[in-house]
């Protein structure tokens, strides 16, 4: 079956959540292969339309204490940040929040690690997610492989999602993603949920 035979049959029950990484200040500020903008007004999107289907949407954002005291510490070739990036950097925009979403801060690449996401989707029903964000290679990537190893199905919207580098980007979602999930777009995640209504009326 094509990838494209595949993105025709995309349902989405009451047990489907919308997880989308990093899409802070901070992060939507970095040089990606595709403009914040668009990465932004298509997260804005699908947040709009599980909401109006009363489906869980949650933002995970990556931030650390003020002292930098849990920042990662391993011995790597590229480390990360030295110091915590100030308030701003982890504020969420105001076009995205909306009372009521459930709100995971994270301190590792991935969002399962160390925070109660895991809890927070199990206690809703939630067997599905929805997934994107920044970036696809780093967050949304670690994410995935952990949610997909919890036994969570995936789905992936490719234009709400971006990296730092294409090649990154285009490896994930090329050989990585398809072997744990669907990959979908904007578009097609918002027509399978307007289709719930189709069959429940």
């Amino acid at each position: 079956m094509t990838a494209a035979a595949d993105r025709t049959t995309l349902t989405l029950d009451d047990g489907t959540a919308l997880v989308l990484i990093d899409l802070q200040q901070g992060i939507l500020a970095l040089p990606t292969t595709r403009p914040a903008e668009e990465i932004l007004a298509n997260a804005v999107a699908l947040a709009g339309a599980f909401r109006a289907q009363k489906l869980p949407v949650v933002l995970v954002r990556v931030a650390w204490s003020p002292d930098g005291g849990d920042l990662p510490t391993t011995d790597v070739d590229r480390p990360g940040p030295a110091t915590a990036p100030p308030a701003a950097f982890s504020e969420i925009p105001a076009e995205l929040a909306a009372l009521g979403d459930v709100v995971v801060t994270k301190r590792h690449w991935g969002a399962f690690t160390g925070t109660e996401l895991d809890l927070q989707l199990r206690r809703r029903g939630v067997h599905r997610i929805v997934l994107a964000g920044i970036s696809t290679s780093v967050g949304v990537e670690s994410t995935a492989r952990t949610a997909w190893e919890h036994s969570y199905s995936l789905v992936f919207a490719e234009d709400a999602t971006a990296d730092m580098d294409a090649a990154s980007h285009a490896h994930s979602f090329a050989k990585i993603f398809p072997r744990i999930g669907k990959v979908s777009t904007t578009a097609e995640v918002v027509a399978a949920l307007g289709a719930r209504d189709r069959r429940s009326g």
